[in-house]
């Protein structure tokens, strides 16, 4: 199977959204990526208490202070694309409340022609949550369990039933008209496992524990982290393991979002950080993870370029070298 390319649309501080997200998309698709991202970054600390991803003593960049709404980015590349999925790599719905949220993803799907991708996490940065005054930090997983629901609901499935009597649940969607509906019809039967249907897909974010097992009950897909492919492998192998256990009939999707930064000669590996170095130590990390299980490789190479010009040339250029070497 040949791997899937996504590319990361520019959202860092270096970037005019008047003009490079727009370029970018229309580069990506036009060079034949499958697909385009964006990710979530609501609210970033002047005087964080964690290190950035919660790794003790990493800080903030400076550039995770500014960026377009994702959501917004999204729906200027569906301006003008009509191809390239459409995804959330990752969406943190923590700053969203569950209902316009699950409907803005609807008419984007409707807008674009049913090519969005909703790819959803519940977010690691407890000033995030607190900053932006929706979402307890602490009851996140559960949260991201009613959005489910509240998305089935609005998207036209119906609540499949786990919302009834949960404790806690703040929104129940009455039975109501919520057009415009996504591009997609309901499918008979979903990835997603029994009762599950729904026309938009989602991907859900998880390192382990019990996300790794949400994704396993009720997603399309998993947004795991920059892995290996020897860090990839056993992850996936108890993904696949739970998913089996809730009657699970369909492959997982895999979809590993990279920071990728290229260099002009190859780093020394004991130094080197997966997805850095020479082109050819990159492949070589591309070709591990495509052989572990990852089906597409979302390729963010925003933070190693000075604007949306310079991110579409060498965006082509790693693309170029990815499938000249059989990916």
């Amino acid at each position: 199977m040949t791997l899937r390319l996504g590319l990361g649309l520019p959202q860092l501080a270096q970037y005019d959204p008047r003009r490079d997200v727009l370029e970018v998309a229309r580069a990506a698709e036009r060079t034949g990526f499958d697909s385009v991202w964006v990710f979530e970054r609501a609210a970033s600390p002047l005087e964080p208490l964690d290190g950035l991803y919660r790794v003790p003593g990493l800080p903030w960049p400076g550039t995770c202070r500014h960026g377009p709404d994702p959501l917004v980015a999204l729906s200027l590349a569906a301006a003008v694309t009509g191809r390239v999925r459409l995804g959330g790599g990752v969406l943190a719905f923590g700053p969203h409340a569950p209902f316009p949220f699950a409907r803005t993803l609807a008419t984007l799907d409707a807008a674009s022609g049913g090519r969005v991708l909703a790819g959803l996490g519940t977010g690691w940065s407890r000033e995030e949550h607190q900053g932006t005054l929706v979402t307890e930090f602490g009851d996140r997983g559960a949260r991201l369990e009613e959005l489910l629901d509240v998305c089935a609901a609005v998207w036209g499935a119906g609540p499949d039933g786990r919302q009834d009597g949960r404790p806690g649940a703040r929104t129940t969607p009455a039975p109501a008209s919520m057009g415009p509906g996504p591009a997609r019809p309901i499918p008979v039967t979903s990835s997603a496992g029994p009762g599950h249907a729904r026309p938009i897909p989602v991907y859900l974010a998880a390192t382990g524990g019990r996300a790794l097992e949400r994704v396993a009950r009720r997603a399309d897909g998993w947004l795991p982290g920059p892995l290996t492919g020897p860090q990839l492998a056993p992850l996936l192998g108890q993904l696949t393991e739970a998913a089996e256990r809730y009657g699970r009939t369909a492959d997982l999707d895999v979809a590993m979002r990279v920071a990728v930064e290229p260099s002009g000669a190859p780093l020394p590996e004991a130094e080197r950080r997966p997805y850095t170095g020479s082109p050819e130590q990159i492949l070589g990390d591309l070709a591990g993870a495509a052989e572990a299980g990852a089906r597409e490789i979302l390729l963010d190479l925003q933070g190693c370029c000075r604007d949306g010009r310079e991110l579409a040339d060498r965006a082509a250029e790693l693309y170029a070298r990815i499938r000249a070497a059989g990916l």
